[in-house]
């Protein structure tokens, strides 16, 4: 599990330098999204993922690891979003972004590695396809959720299905990089 929680930790420390890179350039545009834009941005990521992965042809060349990336920043928007809510002034202080950003990943990462010793890292089994499709379900899970108004009988809420779909994107990211090395 040690090896996961260092893998999870560059993963994240990826994703945060392009996350800050990003937030340099636009600066924190993404504060105007509601929480319903921000679920169909990670839709639309994984929506691509499965099509290439089902057709194995690719029109556009943005790789799937980038579109995985794009699946963990989007995710800790999402968990940011749902503390602060949308805003229409997006002239946030960037080290108070960053340490959002940084708390989330953190959950993120104590989550996992609970999962992870519950479910004794069953996730290195399985296909990037099957934890895409997992991704795939957690976003209509989460559109659903949000279609109800945010009311749920016996499930989760928003941000146990945000979290979700940011750690199987972060084990992706270690299988891709598996695969490569």
């Amino acid at each position: 599990m040690s090896d996961t929680s260092v893998q999870f930790g560059e993963v994240i420390g990826a994703c945060r330098e392009l996350f800050g890179k990003k937030l340099q350039d636009y600066g924190a545009a993404w504060r105007v999204l509601r929480p319903s834009s921000i679920t169909d941005q990670i839709y639309i990521k994984v929506n691509r993922i499965r099509t290439i992965q089902i057709t194995g042809k690719k029109m556009v060349e943005e790789s799937e690891e980038g579109e995985f990336i794009a699946i963990i920043n989007y995710s800790i928007i999402a968990l940011i979003q749902l503390e602060k809510g949308f805003s229409n002034d997006f002239n946030e202080n960037r080290e108070d972004i960053l340490a959002l950003y940084d708390h989330y990943a953190a959950e993120a990462q104590n989550l996992m590695e609970r999962k992870n010793h519950d479910y004794g890292e069953a996730w290195r089994d399985m296909r990037i396809s099957s934890i895409t499709d997992l991704i795939y379900q957690k976003v209509l899970r989460t559109k659903q959720i949000e279609d109800n108004q945010g009311a749920t009988l016996v499930s989760e809420g928003l941000d146990a299905n945000y979290f979700d779909m940011l750690n199987y994107a972060v084990f992706c990211l270690i299988k891709f990089k598996r695969k490569t090395s």
